[in-house]
């Protein structure tokens, strides 16, 4: 099965970078890696990370440590038809939402993450989806021209496709953004560039 291995976040300063998320939200650095860049970017860079966890406090927990770490509150985490979550920016610029389909607490809360997903925000729903079936990846969900969602084996990033206007709309930002968008993709998959300028490489030769 065609996935995702981890992903790379061009950043200006990668020591500060690996600092916050250490701080944040203890990610483990074999899903997202840093590396540095200086490549022009402005507004909204047309994707955003989500950190999927099992309950609201645990979304408190990680949205409290992000923003003691530095992050920039987009949207306040708060209840929602479909769970409960929050967005906040990291100091790199990366925006990332953290999100539970739980309504209430089940256990002690902890800043323990289920599943991270990638969502790319794109032009034509349809047409990257077909980009990416064409390159190997499953289709595990689909809404018609809205939403896209592959499925992908244990323990590796999980790919969605979104409108970007859209995604912008839920990441609580201007859709407008030019440059860069700061994001590499690594996995069984590439090397290639898709519809949207997403670059992909091949794992292997990155990791």
């Amino acid at each position: 099965m065609a996935s995702i291995d981890f992903v790379t976040l061009e950043v200006a300063d990668p020591e500060a970078a690996a600092r916050f998320y250490a701080d944040a939200f203890g990610l483990d650095p074999s899903q997202v890696r840093l590396r540095a860049s200086d490549a022009p970017t402005t507004g909204f860079r047309g994707f955003t990370l989500s950190l999927v966890v099992s309950q609201p406090g645990n979304v408190d927990a990680l949205f409290r440590a992000a923003l003691d770490a530095g992050a920039t509150p987009l949207k306040p985490a708060a209840k929602s038809l479909w769970g409960y979550g929050g967005v906040v920016r990291a100091p790199d610029g990366t925006i990332w939402q953290i999100a539970t389909s739980a309504k209430k607490d089940t256990g002690l809360a902890g800043r323990e993450v289920d599943e991270i997903v990638l969502l790319l925000g794109v032009e034509d729903v349809k047409a990257s989806r077909q980009f990416y079936v064409e390159r190997g990846l499953t289709v595990g969900k689909s809404f018609g021209g809205k939403y896209v969602e592959f499925a992908t084996g244990p323990g590796t990033v999980k790919l969605s496709l979104y409108k970007r206007r859209a995604l912008a709309k839920v990441a609580g930002v201007p859709a407008d953004g030019t440059g860069s968008h700061r994001l590499v993709i690594s996995g069984t998959t590439g090397p290639f560039s898709d519809p949207d300028g997403f670059v992909w490489e091949a794992a292997a030769a990155t990791g």
